[in-house]
């Protein structure tokens, strides 16, 4: 019985160990998207890691039609997607404020730069933050992140104009 990763697939991953290098390559690309994205360290590192063996189970499906990290985004977008709707069905009780203080104290615990940016993408809601996040801190076109989200290009636009318009309304731009 031959081994799946070692048969050459359309995107000219051929062996484990260009498959590895990959991933690795392209981890902290992933990681800091969805941290971004999540606004949670630990879910940030949970879902990175299950992209990655979500990637190593369907290595076959990348077809090299886009780049592996976009691909590897999608996957992550994804992912994250379905684990809010998970939660929404199970009505966790847990709030975003709660969510995004913890993060906000953990970051700053850590040393880190805690900025008037960051209060107010936390305080969006993930239906247009994770879409505003891929545009403009990815750099993802609008059919793109439609992709990736699992919606029309439309709704992405819309749903990053009125996160937009919120942090201007915040900033009194």
């Amino acid at each position: 019985m031959s081994d799946p990763i070692r048969k050459r697939s359309s995107a000219g991953i051929s062996s484990d160990e260009e498959l590895a290098e990959l991933l690795r390559e392209h981890y902290g690309i992933v990681f800091h998207y969805l941290i971004k994205a999540t606004m949670d360290r630990t879910l940030a590192e949970d879902l990175a890691q299950e992209t990655m063996v979500r990637a190593i189970e369907h290595y076959e499906r990348y077809d090299g039609s886009s780049k592996f990290s976009s691909w590897l985004i999608t996957i992550g977008t994804r992912l994250y997607l379905d684990l809010l709707r998970k939660r929404r069905t199970e009505r966790r009780y847990v709030t975003e404020e709660t969510r995004s203080g913890a993060f906000r104290f953990e970051t700053l615990s850590r040393g880190g730069e805690w900025t008037e940016l960051n209060e107010m993408l936390s305080a969006l809601p993930e239906e247009v933050r994770t879409p505003l996040v891929l545009k403009h801190y990815c750099g993802y076109t609008y059919e793109e992140i439609g992709d990736m989200m699992s919606v029309a290009p439309g709704t992405v636009k819309s749903r990053i104009h009125h996160a937009i318009k919120k942090i201007r309304e915040e900033w009194n731009v």
